[in-house]
């Protein structure tokens, strides 16, 4: 019961975290359509660290269904998912070398160009134009910055909640 709750409070804040995003004007920095600072991977990244992938996995679904049924659209829901799943799926991957050769902000990095990969093939397979492709190098240029902030957020978190205790979950 308490990991079906600690998951149902996750999700709320991925999804409180997600709305979040969409009240920053990052359009008035950078002319990149979709652009997004990525607040909800922290807490992909803490669901992959501390309850595994199916978890996770569960946690950006419902995510993703909350806000396509509050405020997107069938095409943002194809882009948040198959980019969401890439992303968790490389943090999966790259687990194996956290903490000793891979650090927070450089997994979140890689989950964020992961994210990003996946929105441009999910494009290319919904609008049937593969010349989406070429969107993706300014995507991936934002995936470094982004990453690292939202990599940073996770490890100021994570930090603060193994001093409170409340890390590692058992």
């Amino acid at each position: 019961m308490k990991k079906l709750t600690l998951g149902a409070m996750l999700t709320a804040l991925a999804f409180a975290l997600s709305f979040l995003e969409r009240l920053i004007p990052l359009e008035l920095l950078l002319p990149i359509p979709g652009v997004k600072l990525g607040l909800a991977n922290t807490v992909s990244m803490f669901a992959l660290l501390y309850l595994q992938l199916p978890a996770a996995f569960c946690i950006l679904l419902g995510r993703c269904i909350l806000s396509f049924f509050l405020f997107g659209s069938f095409t943002s829901f194809c882009f948040s998912v198959t980019g969401g799943i890439l992303s968790l799926m490389m943090m999966k991957l790259l687990l194996r070398f956290y903490p000793r050769r891979l650090s927070l902000p450089g997994l979140s990095m890689a989950g964020a160009a992961a994210h990003n990969c996946g929105q441009v093939l999910a494009a290319i397979v919904l609008l049937g134009r593969p010349e989406v492709i070429g969107y993706l190098a300014p995507l991936l240029v934002t995936a470094i910055p982004f990453g690292l902030i939202t990599g940073y957020l996770g490890v100021q978190l994570f930090t603060r909640l193994e001093q409170a205790k409340v890390l590692p979950l058992k």
